[in-house]
C-alpha cells in the first residue's frame, strides 16, 4: 500500500495511519488502529453506526474522508469510558434505561449524545431528537435512548 500517512489525536493518544486516497476515516479507524466500536452498517451515512466525534462534531465515520483527518482530535466509543474502565455517565444511563438491546446501534448512539451534551449540558427533549435525528435503532426505539440521554446530562450537571 502506498498512500498517505494521516496524523490525529484519538481518544486523547496521537495516532498514524497509513491510508488510501479513497479510505473513510471508518476504515481508518477499524482496520488501521483496530478500534472497531464504530461500526459499518449501511455505509451511506444513513443509520449512524459509524458515528464518531471529530473536532467536537458528531460525524459519519463511513462518509468522513481518512486524509480530512489530518491533525483532528477524534473520539470514538472506546475512549468514552474513563481510563480506570468506570463507564461515562452516557453509557451508564444507557444500560440503567433499557436503552441497549442489540447494542449495534450504541455507540453512535452514545457519540452523537456526547457530543450534544458536550455543546449543550442540559439539552431540551427536542435538542436530543434532534442530534440523535441520524442514528437509527431498530431494537429499543427511541423513548429509552431519550431518557437515557436525559438522565446522563442531568447527572453530567449536577
Amino acid at each position: 500500500m502506498d498512500g498517505v500517512v494521516v496524523r490525529f489525536t484519538v481518544n486523547g493518544e496521537a495516532a498514524a495511519v497509513r491510508v488510501e486516497p479513497d479510505w473513510t476515516l471508518l476504515r481508518a479507524l477499524r482496520e488501521g488502529l483496530e478500534l472497531t466500536g464504530a461500526k459499518e452498517g449501511c455505509g451511506a451515512g444513513e443509520c449512524g453506526a459509524c458515528t464518531v466525534i471529530v473536532d467536537g462534531r458528531a460525524v459519519n465515520a463511513c462518509l468522513f474522508p481518512a486524509v480530512e483527518a489530518e491533525g483532528a482530535a477524534i473520539t470514538t466509543i472506546e475512549g468514552v469510558a474513563a481510563a480506570d474502565g468506570s463507564l461515562h455517565p452516557l453509557q451508564r444511563a444507557f444500560l440503567d434505561s433499557g436503552a441497549v438491546q442489540c447494542g449495534f446501534c450504541t455507540p453512535g448512539m452514545v457519540l452523537s449524545a456526547k457530543a450534544l451534551l458536550d455543546r449543550t449540558p442540559r439539552p431540551t427533549e427536542d435538542e436530543i431528537r434532534t442530534a440523535l435525528a441520524g442514528n437509527l435503532c431498530r431494537c429499543t426505539g427511541y423513548v429509552q435512548i431519550i431518557e437515557a440521554v436525559q438522565a446522563a446530562a442531568e447527572e453530567m450537571s449536577g
